[in-house]
């Protein structure tokens, strides 16, 4: 059999985490078993559906590199991949329901259905429709039309037994009928529900696997019966548990940020953040955690899915990123950093590229994420350095490092190379001048010329920032110094 299987997420918000994930799912079971990718969109609701919503999904698979075979800008041979350009078809299929008997005209209206849940929860009885309007003859159906009452279309279901299926993460579920009511397939202005449409499109268009979130396990028996009414081979369906937020709750924004395109600002990659939504739920041997896409494109398998639920760990994330970061070409990695600065203000003509290049380098695995190169590198990419009252408190209680600093100063710019080889050995000669330990005098520079204890080695960092702003920022360490020192004692 040919594999097909779709991702048809609805247009009313950003592309987010848990979407992410099963469009990857689906993607990668595409590409393991040499299928199709189907990316379709349910923009049915037209209230909340935007375009905006649109091309950013579009950009976020794209982001992803999750290409798809079938779908908007691509085409294919079952469209249009629009819900909304198929209204058509579900209003085909409806009449063919009613003619045959397994659907019915519904004229009840908002505040009806309301006061019958109402009724029904003072009675502590399950929430349904009640079928009033399914037994309505023809005469009956004309009165209400004449008061202006617009039908909705409603699924006959037949409540004996039970609807089941093989689910491939899940194993065998089963729901009773009698739990299901007589659904909604139209609504009063023609627009399909989702399980309707659903239904429609994913036979229409061939759809052979229905991988997605346990959220919609409640779906899936509605859309199994609608299946069998009319005369249709259901696909397999592997419903994917849900993602957790670190407290054990369903992830939400409270968690932090929840859509792909937030992650992208953060200056995640996208081959972390797809290395991460593969684990969340999937693993290969329990051991292997590092994947490429084109790895992932081979290995994948719905039966490694897991059916519990999966946790987001944001340190996890962090820390597949940086390792996909570190395994960059040294110019690609310096090119999307660099491309991350750009975006984020800052002027890359300040520089030539080979500053740019060692700035990234000597950063090293400090660089987890994108923007890690801007926190990290802070110290070079601002006119004033930032202080850490901790670590200048800690100066403070110091003895001499004032005139140390300034004695610095001096030798920096009396030397003539300015070279990290020329640096470190009149830093490390004086250091043995004055009677000290080098990395006593060091520490004291690095927390002068950074603002911090922990920081990219010395010399690196002396020539990033070049000889004046080493020379200013050393002398107006001393300065201060003297002057706190000069207070604090009198």
């Amino acid at each position: 059999m040919s594999v097909r299987v779709r991702f048809a997420p609805s247009p009313t918000g950003f592309l987010h985490v848990g979407g992410a994930r099963t469009a990857l799912y689906n993607y990668l079971f595409a590409r393991a078993r040499g299928g199709v990718f189907v990316l379709r969109i349910e923009d049915t609701d037209a209230a909340r559906s935007t375009d905006e919503s649109v091309r950013a999904i579009f950009d976020s698979l794209r982001w992803l590199g999750l290409a798809w075979d079938e779908g908007p800008e691509v085409g294919g041979p079952h469209g249009p991949y629009f819900q909304s350009e198929r209204r058509e078809r579900y209003r085909h299929h409806a009449a063919a329901l009613q003619a045959a008997g397994r659907a019915y005209p519904c004229y009840c209206t908002p505040e009806e259905l309301e006061a019958t849940r109402e009724a029904q929860l003072a009675r502590k009885e399950p929430l349904a429709y009640d079928g009033r309007c399914r037994g309505l003859d023809a005469a009956a159906r004309a009165r209400l039309e004449a008061q202006g009452r617009r039908a909705a279309v409603r699924f006959a279901l037949d409540a004996a037994g039970e609807t089941a299926w093989q689910d491939v993460v899940r194993g065998r579920v089963a729901f009773r009928n009698e739990v299901l009511d007589d659904f909604v397939l139209l609504r009063s202005d023609g627009l399909p529900t989702y399980n309707f449409a659903c239904v429609v499109d994913d036979h229409e268009m061939d759809i052979t696997h229905v991988i997605r979130g346990d959220d919609h396990i409640s779906n899936t028996p509605r859309q199994i019966v609608l299946y069998e009414a009319l005369g249709w081979a259901p696909p397999q369906f592997a419903h994917v548990s849900m993602i957790l937020g670190s407290d054990g709750t369903r992830l939400s924004k409270r968690h932090g940020a929840t859509s792909v395109a937030a992650y992208h600002e953060m200056g995640y990659v996208p081959e972390g953040m797809v290395n991460f939504l593969a684990l969340l739920g999937w693993a290969y041997d329990g051991k292997t955690e590092l994947f490429t896409l084109a790895e992932l494109e081979r290995v994948f398998s719905l039966e490694r899915v897991s059916r519990n639920p999966a946790v987001f760990n944001l340190e996890k994330l962090e820390w597949l990123n940086g390792q996909h970061l570190k395994h960059l070409p040294e110019p690609e990695r310096t090119e999307r950093a660099t491309r991350f600065l750009a975006e984020h203000g800052h002027d890359l003509s300040r520089h030539p590229a080979e500053w740019w290049a060692a700035l990234v380098r000597i950063l090293g695995e400090r660089v987890r994420t994108l923007a890690d190169v801007e926190r990290c590198g802070a110290f070079a990419l601002r006119e004033a350095v930032e202080m850490d009252p901790v670590a200048w408190s800690e100066l403070l209680e110091k003895a001499a490092v004032g005139p140390r600093l300034a004695r610095l100063a001096e030798r920096i710019e009396a030397d003539a190379d300015f070279s990290l080889e020329s640096l470190e050995r009149l830093t490390r000669g004086l250091a043995t001048e004055l009677g000290v330990k080098a990395g006593e005098l060091m520490g004291a520079a690095r927390v002068a010329l950074t603002g911090s204890k922990t920081a990219p080695g010395l010399f690196e960092v002396m020539w990033l920032l070049g000889r004046p702003k080493v020379l200013a920022r050393l002398s107006d360490a001393a300065s201060r110094w003297e002057a706190e020192s000069a207070r604090a004692g009198g």
